[in-house]
């Protein structure tokens, strides 16, 4: 497997930008389903008992990246530095708007799930360059000095984060809210049909994900599936552990659980392919490929986690 990974390694991702645009549209399309579920004066009550928002920031924040350190570093033997620092790259990134929708749909808080997103977004320009920043540093430093051509001071665009925070969740999550409040007849019929929209939608993205790649996911998928599985059932088990440590209500946990498991890898992978920080000729194959792993895994790892939590009555 190791050898695999190695070529892996000296391989250059396409990106499709347009693809990348229809994916924000989509996102955008499906935040404005999940405001239709929600209630503004529950966002109030987030910051009167900001029990589980402190405990989110600071599983996002430092947790994450911290025991994927440990796990890479473990895991020296078995993955390549290049494969590691991508997955530094996926834990340093924000909370991704995936997970609003499967909050909604776990009967879990998506109001806290948007908070969240939307402040681990705000802060992307700190805590991203300075996770991977620190981490990164350390394990090349330490552990794999051949991965120090990526080891890159990581600028977080404006537009991106403009983008995120105003077009696919702030706008939507308003006209979401302002049909609930003067439409709610409308909202009412509309539920139901966006949440099967929204499946849809997140079926295109992994398509638009994979078009360009096909060929690369057929023939190195099995040896980056496992690693990212393991990674991402880790971010998983963070989120719900850390929950239970605070005894959250059960909606919180079962959000934290999904906010902590879905990140933004395509932020990851908009860094990965800037060429103001990573120059074209800059081999990262396993890098690219395991962000872009990562961001069609936890769309099916977040739908099966959600709808367990969905029918369970725990």
């Amino acid at each position: 497997m190791y050898e695999h990974l190695l070529q892996l390694d000296t391989l250059n991702m396409t990106f499709n930008r347009f693809g990348a645009k229809l994916i924000a549209l989509f996102l955008a399309l499906v935040m404005y389903g999940v405001a239709l579920g929600m209630k503004p004066h529950f966002f109030k009550s987030i910051f009167y008992k900001p029990r589980s928002l402190f405990i989110g920031l600071l599983c996002q924040w430092l947790i994450l990246p911290l025991i994927t350190f440990i796990i890479v570093v473990l895991a020296k033997g078995f993955i390549t530095p290049m494969v590691a620092m991508g997955l530094l790259l996926v834990a340093s990134c924000p909370g991704g708007a995936v997970s609003n929708f499967m909050a909604s749909h776990a009967k879990g808080n998506p109001e806290l799930s948007v908070t969240m997103t939307t402040i681990t977004t705000i802060a992307a320009p700190i805590f991203t360059p300075l996770n991977f920043a620190i981490w990164g540093g350390l394990y090349v430093k330490y552990f794999a000095a051949s991965a120090s051509s990526v080891l890159r001071t990581l600028a977080i665009p404006t537009e991106q984060l403009f983008i995120t925070v105003i077009g696919v969740i702030g706008i939507p999550v308003l006209l979401g809210l302002l049909t609930t409040k003067y439409a709610p007849k409308v909202s009412e019929r509309l539920k139901a049909v966006m949440r099967y929209l929204s499946i849809l939608c997140f079926v295109a993205i992994v398509v638009i994900l994979m078009l360009d790649n096909i060929q690369l996911f057929k023939h190195y998928i099995k040896y980056v599936f496992v690693i990212v599985l393991i990674h991402n059932l880790l971010a998983l088990l963070i989120g719900y552990i850390a929950s239970s440590i605070g005894r959250i209500s059960v909606k919180d946990r079962r959000t934290l659980t999904l906010e902590i498991g879905i990140q933004n890898s395509a932020l990851g992978l908009l860094l990965l392919f800037n060429t103001n920080i990573f120059p074209q000729e800059l081999a990262n194959g396993g890098m690219a490929f395991v962000t872009a792993w990562w961001g069609i895994w936890h769309i099916i790892s977040g739908l099966i986690l959600s709808t367990c939590f969905r029918i369970s009555k725990k």
